[in-house]
């Protein structure tokens, strides 16, 4: 039998083991440990919102969640760490049809930790993955959910809700009174069952939905501009019907103003008439007394006579009087009156 033997023949290689044992080489070892120490391929460190878990192979070997200095093997252990802070889930706005077929965009958010570093590990190994694996199922549950419920149950929140009311304009006839329809479970109680029904499905996969809720629902942009257009017909209609009956009140008012303005001015024309008789009455009453008695009589035809003569004789007139008629006697008076006596 054949024996071998493996003892180190210090005669064969001595020129080697004095290198080794130089101080040379002892200092070259001391500075790739300080490397590896450096750059980490001997200890790691843990910190306080991290689980690590260490892989050898693709395989795992340890879960570390207490922080702290730990060591690995360099190069064979790979550190996998995983953030167990609660991490957060904004989907994409995604466009869903209610029950009462009526089209809105939905725009949903969630948050989330990894209750299983090492199911989370095997399963998605990322949170890229992860992610990805949320905006299947939490879209997916969303649009169910929206689906099978009306729009007053997406919006709305509380139950018993009143409108606020305007009597005025509803006394008017504008606005007609209404109510709004009621809702059964509301937006919150949607909001739970989506998440419940998450939950279950991404159990297996190291997750834990804690919430999730409705950020942003609102109408397709195209059927958001026809019903922006149909609310403002309303109001341009509404405005329509002010106007007409601001303009009726206010030939309204304009009529009765002309009516008041020719009764007042009826009112002062007739008072003033009334007045101007009255003093006509009174004129000719006074003037009838004074002409009245005989010699205010015989004053008057003489005044009255003088006005003919000037108005006859008002220019180079030759006229032919009788001295029998009343202007020849007058005249014949007059100048017996104003001729000297005879002596």
């Amino acid at each position: 039998m054949n024996v071998i033997d493996v003892t180190p023949n210090s005669g064969r290689y001595p020129t080697l083991l004095r290198f080794l044992q130089s101080p040379v080489m002892s200092l070259l070892g001391i500075f790739f440990l300080l490397t590896a120490l450096k750059w980490g391929t001997l200890l790691f460190t843990v910190q306080q919102y991290e689980t690590v878990l260490v892989t050898r192979f693709g395989k795992v070997i340890r879960t570390i969640a207490e922080p702290g200095l730990h060591v690995k093997l360099p190069v064979i252990d790979v550190v996998r760490r995983f953030d167990k802070r609660i991490l957060a889930w904004d989907g994409p706005p995604t466009e869903c049809p209610t029950k009462d077929k009526l089209y809105l965009i939905v725009d949903c958010f969630a948050r989330w930790r990894v209750s299983d570093p090492f199911l989370y590990y095997n399963r998605l190994a990322d949170e890229r993955s992860a992610l990805s694996r949320l905006d299947d199922i939490l879209l997916s549950e969303t649009r169910t959910a929206v689906a099978t419920h009306d729009l007053v149950e997406i919006v709305r929140v509380t139950k018993g809700r009143k409108p606020v009311r305007d009597e005025e304009l509803e006394k008017s006839g504008t606005v007609l009174p209404s109510a709004l329809p009621d809702i059964e479970i509301g937006r919150g109680a949607i909001e739970n069952q989506i998440t419940e029904r998450t939950r279950q499905k991404i159990a297996d996969f190291g997750i834990e939905l804690l919430d999730e809720r409705f950020k942003r629902s609102k109408y397709n942009p195209a059927v958001a501009e026809k019903i922006i257009e149909r609310m403002s017909n309303e109001r341009h209609q509404i405005a329509a019907k002010f106007r007409s009956e601001g303009k009726g009140e206010a030939a309204n008012i304009s009529g009765q103003k002309e009516s008041d303005v020719a009764a007042i001015s009826s009112g002062a024309t007739k008072t003033a008439l009334e007045t101007e008789g009255k003093a006509d009455a009174e004129a000719a009453a006074i003037y009838a007394a004074a002409f009245n008695s005989p010699d205010a009589q015989e004053l008057y035809s003489f005044l009255r006579s003088l006005d003919v003569m000037r108005a006859a004789f008002e220019h180079d007139t030759t006229a032919v009087i009788s001295t029998n008629s009343d202007l020849g006697k007058m005249l014949k008076s007059m100048a017996a009156a104003v001729a000297p006596p005879r002596p």
